[in-house]
């Protein structure tokens, strides 16, 4: 088990999930507000997607996502900041014409999904390691999209988040560590629980966990129900655990939750189970990442010291 847990909030997610729960944030500014709101209660990293303010629906607009960033960045209070690189891969075949994409299908390109992540540069990005039956509708990463995707985010030097919905979504990622594609100290997250991947439960979490490449740092989430149990079960066989209102809108049964109330529930667990979670601080010098205020990983500071220069 692990002494120090890295704590992720994912704070709005894409699907139709406002409507359900009038605390899911929609605006630029409602979003930073919960990241702010996550980061007090004591996350050390917040997840974002971006919505349309006027429609609560998918938006993958840079300029959301550059307010958003604006905002938690001026405030008082730290967080690591990690913006989704996943969007634009939902398919559902036209009842007409299965061979198009129906009402509903949102398809971008490598290069379109990885524009908010080259022009704003957060500490880290998602980037989902295959296809998969996602509920009704298929979520698409062709092999040849996601190697350049690889290139791209590892072109930018921002850190990617290794998002695994399936067994075969760590064999590939393994495949991009030995294509050169992914530099080391590689960090995953398992995504348990989606109908139809990987199921959210002991036996899933573990047979994931023990194909990962050696010296991986790794987090899982369950969805629904299984958020709290699956945070329990990440943090007691060494991992990391993610919550927020993009997994599960409910603090218990019947009674709607908001994101501060997700990481306070789940930081009682974790220091329940003996461990504690990582400020963001700490957070950016164990996994390495990039100091917003400075530009300087945690490597680059020790190298300089090292040679007596100034960091």
């Amino acid at each position: 088990m692990n002494r120090k847990t890295i704590l992720t909030c994912a704070i709005t997610g894409a699907g139709d999930t406002a409507s359900k729960n009038p605390n899911v944030p929609v605006t630029p500014k409602q979003i930073a507000d919960d990241c702010i709101a996550a980061a007090k209660a004591g996350a050390s990293v917040a997840h974002i997607h971006v919505r349309d303010p006027e429609t609560g629906g998918i938006s993958h607009s840079t300029e959301h996502f550059r307010e958003v960033m604006d905002r938690v960045r001026s405030a008082d209070t730290d967080i690591v900041m990690n913006i989704t690189a996943g969007g634009g891969g939902d398919w559902i075949p036209d009842a007409n014409d299965p061979t198009r994409g129906g009402p509903g299908t949102d398809i971008q390109t490598p290069a379109e999904r990885h524009a908010p992540i080259q022009e704003l540069l957060p500490e880290l990005c998602t980037l989902d390691c295959g296809s998969l039956n996602f509920g009704d509708m298929v979520y698409i990463n062709t092999a040849d999209w996601l190697r350049e995707h690889a290139r791209l985010v590892q072109a930018a030097g921002v850190k990617p988040e290794l998002e695994c919905f399936d067994l075969g979504h760590v064999w590939f990622a393994r495949q991009l560590q030995q294509e050169g594609l992914l530099d080391d100290d590689l960090l995953f997250q398992l995504c348990l629980g989606i109908p139809w991947g990987a199921e959210a439960d002991t036996e899933t979490m573990l047979t994931m966990k023990n194909k990962l490449p050696t010296n991986s740092n790794w987090a899982a989430f369950g969805i629904g129900r299984m958020q709290m149990p699956m945070v329990a079960q990440a943090v007691l066989l060494g991992g990391h655990a993610r919550v927020g209102l993009e997994d599960n809108l409910y603090l218990s049964k019947g009674v709607m939750a908001t994101n501060a109330q997700l990481v306070e529930k789940s930081s009682g667990i974790i220091e329940n189970l003996g461990s504690s979670v990582m400020t963001p601080a700490e957070t950016r010098a164990f996994l390495k990442l990039r100091d917003p205020s400075t530009g300087k990983t945690a490597g680059d500071v020790a190298a300089l010291e090292t040679a007596g220069g100034v960091a």
